[in-house]
């Protein structure tokens, strides 16, 4: 394993309500969903119509423009519905399962028995491609492409973020087998980042590069790991996996069909008893939250506090994550705020008297403690964001349509989740994540 690799900027947001290393099984949900809107820069083209039967591996849509990349039903069943936006965009496509699990079969096999041409194939016809994203823009790999090397972040340093050595630590043999496929498949070097000081039993996968990391968020951040390990250049594209998902694709292979079975972790100062469920991929939450939320208003989110995505009690999980947090909304206005001494409250200065107890734990609400206003330059940024990137620079010239500037400044290098801790420390409440994506879809735009 190489030295460890010293993250010093960055910040680690402690609230209460992490998960326990429990594990239920959850009670089995009626419905299911895949999410268009989870995947960007993609156009769905619809393949199936309500009151249609699927079966696991059914595809529910594809790619308008890269047809081969299909998006397949988790479990067996019948489609209910059709969810559709303004202007007719396909919001999620519903199955209500029937509890069989009828499976498509494909040819199963591992990386010794498969070719790269043939595990290529599985992975598009099961659903599990998208599971793959390419830097540059955070988007579905290119199947036609070739990636310099992939990398797989084995841990998460986000708040309340899941254990993923606790998910995996009887998930090895499929994990190994993932990392054995995509190897073989892509012909590149596959790089595998773990914590420093945990030991985790990702220490002991074979045929991968593995690197440690040590420091506060985003040190668990996929593209902070790739920028201290082989940052990228114009014209060079990378791929990027997550850890539980490389355990469905060696799983999956290995059985011959869609395995969709993932672990997530309910968390959150709003829950009386956070821990982990096995569950299945796109399941209704509300199986998981029945019975263990505390009363009063809440938010509901797919994915962590920084990057995640609001939900209702009724939606459903989505296709990347693995973790639903639930904190209080913030539907208060408090008057002089700024001006108490905020013993209980959490800053990233020392604004507040709260700096004495580093190691607290703080019930975290969603309230902006402010509106948006023009940029300060204040330095904040800098100083959570790990990268030889110059964050608000980077910004404007996104906002100023600059694509010179943009390339000049680091655009091929960070997605919206590197610059999550931007949007939390800034004064200006700046929306620096919707800026960053709008930066990545003008590239795409401008230079496909």
């Amino acid at each position: 394993m190489s030295e460890v690799v010293k993250i010093k900027k960055g910040l680690d947001i402690k609230m209460v309500g992490k998960a326990e290393h429990t594990l239920q099984v959850s009670k089995s949900s009626d419905l299911f969903a895949i999410k268009p809107t989870d995947f960007h820069n993609l156009t769905p083209k619809l393949l199936v119509r309500v009151d249609d039967e699927v079966k696991v591996g059914t595809a529910l849509f594809q790619d308008k423009y890269r047809p081969e990349i299909k998006f397949t039903s988790p479990v067996s069943g019948k489609v209910v519905a059709v969810n559709r936006g303004e202007r007719r965009r396909i919001l999620e496509v519903v199955i209500e399962s029937d509890g069989k699990h009828d499976v498509l079969e494909f040819k199963k096999g591992s990386a010794a028995t498969l070719s790269a041409d043939e595990i290529k194939e599985n992975l598009l016809g099961m659903g599990l491609w998208p599971f793959i994203k390419q830097r540059p823009y955070g988007i579905i790999a290119n199947p036609e492409s070739k990636p310099k090397a992939i990398f797989i972040s084995g841990f998460d340093s986000a708040p309340l973020a899941p254990d993923y050595a606790f998910i995996l630590k009887d998930q090895l043999s499929s994990f190994q087998a993932g990392i054995d496929l995509l190897a073989k498949m892509s012909g590149a070097p596959v790089h595998v980042s773990l914590p420093a000081g945990q030991d985790s039993p990702l220490k002991q996968v074979k045929n991968a590069k593995l690197h440690t990391f040590a420091g506060p968020h985003p040190a668990g951040n996929v593209g902070i790991q790739i920028h201290h390990i082989a940052p990228i250049n114009k014209g060079e594209t990378v791929w990027t996996v997550g850890p539980q998902e490389v355990a469905m694709i060696g799983r999956s292979l290995e059985n011959g069909h869609l395995i969709a079975e993932k672990i997530v972790a309910l968390a959150g100062s709003e829950v009386i008893k956070p821990q982990y469920y096995k569950t299945t991929l796109g399941t209704s939450i509300k199986e998981i939250v029945a019975a263990n939320i505390k009363e009063g208003n809440v938010r509901y989110i797919s994915g962590n506090v920084l990057t995640g995505t609001k939900i209702s009690k009724s939606n459903f999980l989505g296709f990347y994550d693995s973790l639903l947090s639930v904190i209080p909304e913030g539907d208060y206005y408090e008057l002089f705020g700024w001006a108490l001494p905020g013993f209980g409250k959490f800053s990233t200065s020392r604004t507040f008297f709260s700096w004495l107890t580093p190691n607290k734990e703080y019930r975290l609400d969603t309230n902006y403690h402010g509106g948006e206003r023009a940029f300060v330059m204040s330095g904040e940024y800098n100083k959570v964001v790990p990268m030889e990137v110059m964050p608000v620079q980077l910004l404007k010239a996104i906002l100023a349509e600059d694509i010179d500037a943009m390339e000049q400044l680091g655009i091929y290098e960070v997605i919206e989740e590197d610059f999550a801790l931007c949007e939390f420390v800034c004064t200006s409440k700046i929306d620096s994540q919707e800026i960053i994506r709008n930066g990545l879809n003008l590239m795409i735009k401008e230079l496909s």
